[in-house]
């Protein structure tokens, strides 16, 4: 009986790679995929907040990007859906989704939310300490907490979150980390140009000053790269997802209200 590896697995990657399916500029370009294209959506929110004239629109539009967030979402699913297909293979590929693995999956995404919570706790107090010297800063505003009207509170905590963090896994863990694996056989070279990339985007969620930049690219070093190593573990994305729907709905539901 012949065995066919997934499609998203090391061997099946290594025969596209050597029958030149697979692009060596993709994993770099949706590493730089996100932080560039939240620098885009920041843009165009501020020129929409000067048009119409909203207060202070550079400290104003902290608080918007699980509203923007989505148009970076779709830049990236058509990106990988670009890369895919020129693969040969379908963008839920990358996802790895076995109906018949749910009821194992969400169990092991529930644990997974909890290591995570450890690590972006731990790297949040380590980051402080490093970045400010002392710990219980207090951080700019509509860093943390922020205030949006009604209508945006709905649409973070329906539509933003889901999307979201489905497809950070899918551009990061999914898509960059296997191929870059490949391309430079050297998983611990992947492991930190991935858990760079994926850290670094959260510093341009909120644009508030270099001090804090720095802070939250150290907060998240932690939890990028267990979730990368769960991930080279595992080789399915499922769990992933659904723990980090955890860690971003958690985020939609406490640290956003009405204003």
């Amino acid at each position: 009986m012949i065995v066919v590896a997934p499609t998203n697995s090391p061997e099946a990657i290594q025969v596209r790679l050597a029958e030149g399916r697979i692009p060596r500029f993709g994993p770099m370009l949706m590493l730089f995929a996100r932080p560039a294209l939240l620098l885009v959506g920041q843009g165009i929110t501020l020129l929409l907040f000067l048009h119409l004239s909203v207060p202070n629109p550079t400290v104003a539009i902290r608080n918007w990007s699980s509203v923007f967030g989505t148009l970076i979402d779709f830049g990236c699913l058509g990106l990988l859906f670009w890369l895919t297909r020129r693969e040969g293979i379908r963008l839920r590929d990358l996802i790895g989704f076995v109906q018949g693995d749910l009821k194992t999956d969400i169990p092991l995404g529930l644990g997974i939310f909890i290591i995570g919570a450890v690590a972006i706790f731990g790297g949040g107090m380590l980051a402080q300490l490093i970045t400010y010297g002392r710990l219980h800063v207090v951080f700019p505003e509509f860093t943390y907490i922020r205030t949006l009207p009604l209508w945006a509170i709905l649409y973070s905590r329906v539509v933003w979150w889901p999307i979201w963090s489905a497809t950070e896994e899918m551009t990061y863990n999914g898509f960059a980390l296997p191929r870059l694996i490949a391309l430079t056989n050297s998983r611990w070279l992947s492991v930190v140009m991935v858990s760079f990339f994926f850290s670094i985007q959260h510093s341009f969620l909120t644009l508030a000053g270099f001090q804090f930049g720095l802070y939250i690219f150290l907060t998240f070093i932690p939890l990028t790269i267990v979730m990368e190593l769960l991930y080279l573990t595992i080789r399915r994305l499922p769990p992933l997802i659904v723990a980090h729907w955890l860690m971003d709905l958690s985020s939609v539901l406490f640290l956003v209200r009405i204003g």
